[in-house]
């Protein structure tokens, strides 16, 4: 039976963040992945982007891939918040903050080609793929994954093992550890799209009756279009063809970027909350989607899972070298989900808050959230305060998102 100190199972954006942090350490990584990053099938680098904040940004930066991902990211330098057919606007320029740019929206499948080209080159990271994680045990000193690999199983022991595996995690079933799944009844269809005039580095975030409609710049003078309506209104647009989507996200969006004029394929996904109840369970530990899969509105998912990741890889890095590394991990592990807590808790807040806010129907509610949206447009406290959001709610910041190495 091989043994390893870490096993990640998930080699999505997350769980190959989280690997190739740990390239520098003596650390022993398994990475189990059941689909190559290549593949057209591979759900975490398809089509879709995803907005970097700068915290971010600046991991990537200090693990040096930032540069292979650079000249495919636009800068987000101003955000124009609307709540439709209401008064209430919000407008944030990243000059006024004294930043470049509040984050960069990058295509899902060059932060996958990007991470996997550093991954192969790590010489402590081996990968096992197409590999599927069966089944999970947890012993006071370690975790047992049988991993079957084109029809034959075998068995590996980890002293700690990292689920990355998504909101459906596998090794979080195994281990024991309850989700709670609150279905927002809303589907986000997914479409690249252009407009008659190319956009000039503005994201928008419009929410509407049906939920919030994202509108956000990608290089090559586009946009990424990220709107969540219910799953029968999902069905008719998702159905129209070109001219008909193009003249119906006209209508829900407005004039704002100017005549829709090329509609990409569209892919619909549908929208829930999961939280688990423990990010810790014995020698298992939980980053990512795992932990907490978010509605996509203000696009801080990713941004937490990667936290999530620098934070672990830091933490493990700094015991790497004790030889009595597999007997002290479980106190490390407890030591993460208690640094974690707060930042996890904050940001899950934030964004069920803002979804359900701007979807509630109450009398009143309306008037209450436009004249907030007001007051926050007139208040550089606020914007300073949002513009912070990226680089975490509270807790400890980790070394490689203020450029500092992992030791």
């Amino acid at each position: 039976m091989k043994e390893w100190d870490v096993v990640i199972v998930g080699g999505g954006m997350v769980g190959a963040s989280f690997a190739l942090s740990l390239r520098a350490t003596p650390l022993r990584v398994l990475v189990i992945e059941s689909v190559p990053p290549h593949s057209a099938v591979q759900p975490s680098f398809d089509e879709r982007t995803t907005a970097l904040g700068n915290g971010s940004r600046q991991i990537f930066e200090t693990l040096g891939v930032w540069p292979a991902m650079s000249g495919e990211a636009s800068p987000i330098r101003s955000i124009h918040i609307s709540d439709a057919g209401r008064f209430g606007v919000a407008r944030l320029d990243a000059r006024e903050q004294g930043i470049e740019a509040f984050g960069y929206v990058v295509p899902n499948r060059v932060i996958g080609r990007v991470l996997w080209q550093a991954l192969r080159e790590a010489p402590n990271v081996t990968v096992a793929m197409p590999s599927q994680l069966e089944r999970a045990t947890l012993q006071e000193d370690g975790v047992l994954l049988d991993v079957v690999t084109a029809g034959v199983s075998d068995r590996v022991r980890a002293a700690v093992a990292v689920a990355a595996d998504g909101a459906g995690s596998i090794l979080r079933a195994s281990a024991g550890i309850d989700a709670a799944v609150e279905d927002y009844e809303q589907v986000a269809i997914v479409v690249n799209a252009a407009t008659e005039r190319p956009n000039t580095g503005e994201a928008f975030e419009r929410f509407t009756k049906s939920g919030p409609l994202a509108v956000l710049p990608v290089t090559g003078g586009g946009y990424a279009v990220v709107w969540a309506v219910s799953p029968a209104r999902a069905a008719e647009l998702v159905a129209l063809d070109e001219a008909g989507f193009a003249a119906e996200l006209l209508g829900a969006f407005g004039w704002r970027a100017g005549r829709w004029t090329r509609i990409g394929r569209r892919n619909s996904y549908p929208l829930a909350l999961t939280r688990a109840g423990e990010t810790v369970s014995g020698r298992v530990v939980l980053i990512g989607n795992a932990a907490q899969a978010l509605h996509p509105v203000a696009g801080q998912g990713f941004n937490l899972g990667l936290r999530d990741a620098a934070t672990l890889a830091e933490m493990l890095a700094s015991a790497a070298s004790n030889p009595d590394f597999s007997l002290t991990a479980g106190e490390l592990l407890e030591k993460f989900a208690a640094w974690r807590a707060e930042d996890r808790k904050g940001v899950t807040r934030f964004t069920d808050g803002l979804v359900k806010l701007f979807g509630s129907a109450l009398p009143g509610v309306g008037l209450v959230r436009n004249f907030g949206l007001l007051l926050f447009d007139l208040s550089p406290a606020a914007k300073r305060a949002l513009s912070r959001v990226s680089w975490g709610f509270a807790g400890r910041m980790p070394r490689l998102a203020r450029g500092l190495p992992l030791e």
